[in-house]
């Protein structure tokens, strides 16, 4: 099992046009709705492949009660903490040559006890789970204490922990030590204060965290596929997509192959490789849609374990 923490989540809608013009009036190609949320893309990902998971997140006003229809018809198990406020609409328009341009709303504010109640929710539904991911921005007014808090209360549990975050959020939770952590390139860039731009710049800012007694960190790099890091091993995974559609919602698929690789047993390397596969796959479906185990079966990874750490990244 793996449970997942969605404190900010959304509906999403993915418009297809031919080309962004601002200020112009667009004819959509097509549009489709889904649930949304770092977290909840995890956990849609993983009941895809038929992996247990349970989502927790907050819910209310009329989007919040479309976001648990639509996670009930995706056959995602879910565990709705009720709040005051509406759960936000966010919108991505997508280009034919991938491009993405997401329009996303600050979502509900959360009084203090709605903030306690999701985290007692998500230690009660991490009872029997390998993991505990939570994911994703805040909601206004939420403490940038919350992940730390979080890592901290569920850690003590015994449960391992994953966070997938940003900015001052993320730098809180960086100092509860988790046990893993999933930054996208820019994002570990922030968290180390420094420009990373080749894979030896990635796998050193990866050891200056290790070294605050995070186990794991694994960082999506786009095109340039991922690199996983912790004490004993460096390895980097690509996977190359021909025909992308939209990057939406393509990290969440990567954390949660990994994930599912190590709580299944695998090594860091291999479940690397998983996530690089979902990751891509995703890539190549539209809007934030979660591959099938077809959809992952067409990927080939390149998996190395003595990576060129000379590789200068694109930007």
């Amino acid at each position: 099992m793996i449970v997942t923490l969605t404190p900010n989540p959304s509906v999403d809608r993915a418009i297809s046009i031919d080309a962004l013009r601002r200020g112009e009036v667009h004819r959509a190609t097509a549009s489709r709705i889904d649930p949304g949320g770092k977290g909840v893309n995890v956990s849609r990902a993983l009941a895809a492949q038929s992996v247990p998971t349970m989502a927790v997140l907050p819910s209310g006003g009329p989007e919040g009660h479309l976001l648990e229809e639509l996670l009930d018809a995706a056959h995602v198990p879910h565990r709705a903490v009720r709040v005051g406020g509406a759960v936000r609409l966010n919108i991505s328009v997508l280009e034919p040559d991938g491009t993405t341009t997401k329009l996303n709303e600050p979502g509900p504010a959360l009084s203090e006890a709605e903030v306690d109640a999701l985290i007692v929710a998500t230690r009660e539904s991490a009872t029997d789970a390998a993991w505990v991911a939570a994911c994703g921005s805040l909601p206004p007014g939420v403490s940038t204490d919350f992940y730390a808090d979080l890592v901290r209360r569920v850690r003590a549990t015994g449960r391992r922990v994953a966070i997938d975050s940003s900015g001052k959020p993320m730098a809180a939770a960086l100092a509860a030590a988790p046990t893993l952590i999933k930054p996208n390139h820019e994002e570990l860039a922030e968290a180390v204060g420094r420009d990373l731009p080749t894979l030896a710049d990635v796998d050193a800012a990866a050891r200056d965290l290790l070294a605050t007694g995070i186990e794991i960190v694994a960082v999506s790099l786009g095109a340039d596929g991922a690199l996983l890091v912790t004490g004993d091993e460096c390895v980097h995974a690509v996977a190359t997509v021909t025909t992308p559609l939209s990057t939406v919602g393509a990290g969440d698929c990567l954390l949660a192959g990994l994930l599912h690789g190590l709580s299944s047993g695998l090594g860091p390397a291999e479940s690397l490789a998983t996530g690089v596969a979902w990751g891509a796959a995703a890539v190549t479906l539209p809007g934030s849609s979660v591959p099938s185990p077809e959809d992952v079966a067409a990927i080939r990874v390149d998996l190395t374990h003595r990576p060129d750490l000379s590789r200068r990244l694109a930007r």
